[in-house]
């Protein structure tokens, strides 16, 4: 059972579905020890459960911390380029982690991205080419007790502007 803190009125769609249950099976996300339990059809919302077992313990027997760093990595990334469509370039690029407690049941990370944040990514390529957005991410127990905290900041380009940027650097190593 799911705990309260990933309720949500958005439904998954049979493509949403297939998408997570691929990306369950693709090798580097399935070596996380991560499972994603929901995508949501609208591609703003995932959640995803990282248990404890044998290849997500470490030397003291708590989740590994690499498997609760690893587990969170791909999603805000994917899910900005399937929201903001082709026109736009995402990648992540960079991302720190906070452990608060050790992780001995399972825990429960929820992604989320909401109109506002949408409307500010938007503003600030429409305005710049360019923007770098910080997402937060929280490990939680099933009584909401937080394990880690993650934030990973995500780089959001207008695709005319990226390739603009990305010429005139290798024009400018050129001519070095």
């Amino acid at each position: 059972m799911k705990p309260s803190f990933l309720q949500t009125n958005r439904k998954e769609s049979a493509k949403s579905w297939l998408f997570r249950t691929g990306l369950n099976w693709y090798p580097m996300f399935f070596g996380t020890g991560g499972k994603i339990l929901f995508w949501s059809s609208d591609w703003r919302e995932v959640h995803v459960r990282l248990r404890r077992n044998i290849w997500t313990y470490n030397y003291v027997g708590t989740i590994f911390g690499g498997s609760l760093f690893s587990a969170t990595d791909p999603f805000y990334m994917v899910m900005l380029l399937r929201i903001l469509g082709n026109q736009y370039v995402v990648w992540d690029k960079s991302a720190s982690i906070r452990f608060r407690k050790p992780g001995r049941s399972a825990l429960y990370a929820r992604f989320e991205i909401t109109d506002e944040q949408l409307e500010t990514i938007r503003a600030e390529v429409a305005a710049n080419g360019q923007t770098e957005h910080v997402f937060n991410i929280q490990w939680l127990d099933k009584q909401s007790v937080v394990h880690a905290e993650l934030e990973r900041l995500c780089y959001i380009a207008d695709k005319t502007h990226y390739e603009q940027r990305k010429n005139e650097k290798q024009q400018s190593r050129f001519r070095r």
